[in-house]
C-alpha cells in the first residue's frame, strides 16, 4: 500500500511539474510572461538566439509554436521583442510613443506591433509596421499611437491592440551582432509622449 501511494504521489508531482513548465514555456502562465523570454537583452529588447536553430529545446519550440514566429535560422533573421517603454511601463493602446533608432546591423529590418495574443490588431489602419524601406539609411523615427499623426510622420497604429509588444526583425544580421548582440545593436528607443484614458 505504501509503495502504491509513493508511485501515485510521484505521478501526480510529475504531471503538475510538466503542466506548469509547459504553460510557463508557452507564455501562458503567469499571464504576464508573454514574450519576455530569451537569453539576449539589448537595451530591453529581448531575444533568444536558439530560436530557429537545432539548439532549440522543447520549451523554445513551444514558444515558437505558441507565438507564431516564422523562426528562420539566425543567419537569416533574428527577432527582438519589447513589451515596455524606455521608462519600464507596459506598452498600451491608449498611449502615444515615439519610436526612434539609427542604422541597424543587418541588411534589412522591420518593427511590427502585436497585441497581447501575439496577433496583429484587427483594425483597418493599414499601419502596423515600419521598415528600412520607409526610411533608408541613418536616423529614423515613427509615432506609435491610436491616431494617425497630423504631420504625416511614419505611424504604427495601436487601435484595437490593448496591451501590446513590438517585434524588431533583423534580416541577414551582421556576424558581429550574433557574437555580441548587446554591444553591437543600438536598439530603437520607445519614448512615451502622452496617455489617454
Amino acid at each position: 500500500m505504501r509503495r502504491a501511494l509513493h508511485y501515485a504521489g510521484a505521478i501526480i508531482a510529475g504531471a503538475l511539474s510538466g503542466l506548469g513548465s509547459a504553460l510557463w514555456g508557452a507564455g501562458l502562465w503567469p499571464a504576464s510572461s508573454n514574450m519576455a523570454f530569451g537569453n539576449v537583452d539589448a537595451g530591453g529588447w529581448r531575444s533568444d538566439f536558439a530560436v530557429g536553430s537545432e539548439a532549440a529545446d522543447p520549451y523554445t519550440r513551444l514558444r515558437v509554436a505558441r507565438h507564431g514566429l516564422l523562426a528562420l535560422a539566425k543567419s537569416e533573421a533574428v527577432y527582438f521583442t519589447r513589451t515596455t517603454d524606455d521608462a519600464g511601463a507596459p506598452l498600451r493602446e491608449a498611449c502615444t510613443y515615439r519610436l526612434s533608432g539609427g542604422a541597424m546591423p543587418a541588411q534589412w529590418w522591420s518593427v511590427t506591433l502585436y497585441d497581447a495574443r501575439s496577433m496583429l490588431p484587427a483594425n483597418t489602419d493599414n499601419a502596423l509596421s515600419v521598415n528600412a524601406q520607409s526610411f533608408g539609411e541613418g536616423a529614423w523615427s515613427a509615432v506609435i499611437g491610436p491616431r494617425r499623426p497630423a504631420d504625416g510622420a511614419a505611424w504604427i497604429s495601436t487601435r484595437g491592440a490593448g496591451d501590446f509588444d513590438l517585434t524588431l526583425r533583423l534580416y541577414v544580421p551582421e556576424a558581429a551582432l550574433l557574437r555580441d548582440p548587446d554591444k553591437v545593436l543600438a536598439p530603437p528607443r520607445i519614448e512615451r509622449l502622452a496617455c489617454g484614458a
